[in-house]
């Protein structure tokens, strides 16, 4: 009678497709060629009437050493394969099958013809995978391919086994004992050859397709007469059995697509989205988006650095809350918020990461409520928020053990963040994070509100490679450098319109996209914050470089404009940075008490003084010109 051989069956980790997913996204991309992977076999302990089951899992990926490091050892026989992920359903579907399988069995009847199936013997055991990876939905499509090769045996003989188990799947037997399969050129094809082989099934009847392969080999290299020692896990199954060649190697017959639980020939489908935590799917999907912007349109944006971005965001207002939502869908996840204020019942159809619960019962602090948000958006997000109030130039000391502590907690977050959003509704409120982030190099995105205008620009910092007096001029500017006056009270004795943020609507939206992808842009340039102003598209892969944009809604106008710092600014000015690296809160509270303290310490007084008498001379020349 003939053999009976059984077909293996895949079983496939969960992990192999997270792997498969990360490296079509990361490595991958469009490249539909094949990887080299490995599954393995179990032989130990099989389950009674277990048909060969190949596992694969993440480590499959990986190199041969690995996998067989995460392996009990001498439990399992690994065995090479490769995959071919298509990009399209299609695509998948409409491949010729019969084509692919037969690609794959060439493999192996090409390494019996090369011989290098005698050295490494697994070869004949290659598998092949083809798949399509839906990663939006978290679907899988793939379907094994073990090609089988057709030579027909007959067996004369059938007798128990008994004795010790080879090492190797593949043995020859000479004098009894096994010996490396590479010996077989020794071995006359006009006596029966002796070899051994160890079955990863468990079903009485039928043996492993890896067997008929194996013989396959041995006909193609002219034996016509073998005795093959069976080898089993349990060893009553195992059997010597012996057989004779009835007809030529037919090498165009080659079968062995994987059947579905059904019986049926066709694709398996594993569907993880089901099976993944909700928290990691949204993780996995926000990175979905970004990555495919590298498949073909921007190949070399680098996402880690954004991503690992911590981001400060001083005002949580209508600015703060659509950064906010920005900045997740750029896949950050450290962002933290500061306010001082309350959400109100007019915030939250301006202000998008507040709602109509957070308004009742006086409102929830808006920081620490836009923060939650956050999370409710995105629970994997690092979200914090703080109420504080920053101390304000031009507003006297009131409570200094309270504003100490402020001025305390702002340092140390600015010292934790790497990029600062000025997004308050005051101008002086701006002026001491604007200091302390030019002294600790921070990259510092400042956006205001207009009517119908808005301003997003970011500021100069000074380079602690360079002396500081080298740097008095030519950085970039920041927000107070075109004032010739330092930061004053500007909240007292307003009317309500003055002391609501007025503007259209979607002003605000434009110009909190403007500050993040500002940051973003930034953060592609080698120089980070140094980086010069560059109205060129080349700047950056992802274009220019400006330090300004002024944008006008009632003429639909943007203006990208560059301005270099003022050696007098009452912000960012070498004397300020220097004066508050030396004497710190006491600097702050004696700013904060008298304004004309800044004007003073860096040099304003006396540009006020110059300006006034260029004015006096100017009104003489005038004067004495009338009596010519």
């Amino acid at each position: 009678m003939e053999p009976k051989y059984i077909n293996t069956q895949s079983f496939v980790d969960s992990s192999f497709f997270v792997k498969l997913s990360q490296l079509k996204l990361d490595v991958l991309k469009l490249d539909q060629s094949s990887r080299p992977i490995h599954g393995y076999y179990n032989y130990k302990r099989l389950a009674p009437g277990q048909a060969p089951a190949i596992n694969l899992n993440d480590i499959s990926f990986a190199s041969e050493q690995e996998l067989e490091s995460q392996l009990p050892a001498h439990s399992a026989f690994i065995v090479r394969g490769a995959i071919t992920n298509v990009n399209t359903l299609e695509e998948f579907k409409s491949q010729n099958k019969l084509e692919f399988l037969t690609r794959a069995g060439g493999k192996i009847i090409d390494s019996i013809k090369t011989k290098a199936a005698l050295q490494d013997p697994r070869l004949l055991a290659q598998f092949a995978v083809y798949s399509f990876a839906d990663l939006k939905k978290y679907r899988f499509y793939y379907w094994f391919a073990f090609p089988a090769l057709y030579s027909k045996w007959q067996i004369t003989s059938e007798a128990p086994l008994r004795g010790n188990v080879p090492e190797s799947q593949f043995s020859l037997i000479r004098d009894g004992n096994p010996v490396p399969l590479a010996q077989l050129d020794a071995i006359s094809t006009d006596s029966p050859l002796h070899v051994a082989f160890i079955d990863t099934s468990s079903v009485p009847d039928a043996y492993s397709y890896v067997l008929r392969n194996f013989l396959t080999m041995l006909a193609m290299y002219g034996y016509r007469d073998v005795v093959v020692d069976v080898h089993r896990d349990n060893e009553s199954h195992s059997r010597q059995i012996t057989l004779k060649l009835q007809s030529e190697v037919d090498v165009s017959r080659i079968s062995g697509w994987e059947r579905t639980s059904q019986g049926k020939l066709g694709p398996k489908l594993a569907d993880l989205g089901a099976l993944i935590d909700p928290s990691q799917l949204a993780d996995q999907a926000i990175d979905l988006n970004l990555k495919l912007m590298k498949w073909r349109i921007v190949p070399t944006l680098n996402l880690d650095d954004i991503k690992s971005t911590k981001c400060l965001l001083l005002g949580s207002g209508t600015l703060g809350s659509y950064i906010g939502r920005a900045l997740l869908a750029w896949g950050v996840r450290k962002i933290t918020f500061v306010d001082n204020g309350k959400v109100s019942f007019s915030n939250p159809v301006r202000q998008p990461l507040f709602d109509f619960i957070d308004c009742i019962d006086g409102g929830k602090p808006k920081a620490e409520t836009a923060a939650e948000n956050m999370k409710r958006i995105f629970p994997l997000v690092d979200a914090q928020g703080f109420t504080l109030e920053v101390p304000m130039a031009g507003h006297p000391v009131t409570d200094e053990k309270k504003q100490k502590q402020d001025f305390d907690k702002l340092e140390e977050l600015i010292q934790a963040h790497d990029v600062i959003f000025l997004l308050m509704d005051s101008r002086e409120t701006r002026w001491l994070p604007t200091v302390m982030g030019n002294v600790n190099g921070k990259l510092v995105i400042n956006a205001a509100l207009g009517f119908e205008s808005y301003l997003v620009m970011r500021h100069g910092c000074l380079d602690p490679e360079k002396p500081p007096e080298e740097q008095q001029e030519s950085r970039l500017g920041c927000y107070f450098c075109n004032d010739v006056y330092a930061p004053s009270d500007s909240t007292t004795d307003r009317t309500l319109d003055q002391m609501c943020t007025v503007t259209r609507p979607g002003v605000a939206l434009m110009a909190a996209s403007l500050a993040v992808e500002l940051m973003v842009s930034v953060l592609q340039h080698p120089d980070r914050q140094y980086a010069p102003h560059s109205a060129q598209d080349s700047c950056t892969v992802l274009g220019s470089l400006p330090h300004q944009l002024r944008g006008f809604l009632h003429n639909f106008e943007m203006l990208k404009l560059s301005a270099t710092n003022f050696r007098y600014c009452s912000a960012c000015s070498v004397s300020v940075v220097q004066e508050f690296k030396s004497r710190g809160w006491e600097f702050v509270k004696q700013a904060l008490e008298n304004p004309k303290y800044l004007e003073k310490l860096t040099g304003l007084t006396d540009v006020h003084q110059q300006a006034e008498e260029a004015v006096t001379n100017f009104d003489i020349s005038d004067s004495e010109g009338e009596f010519d």
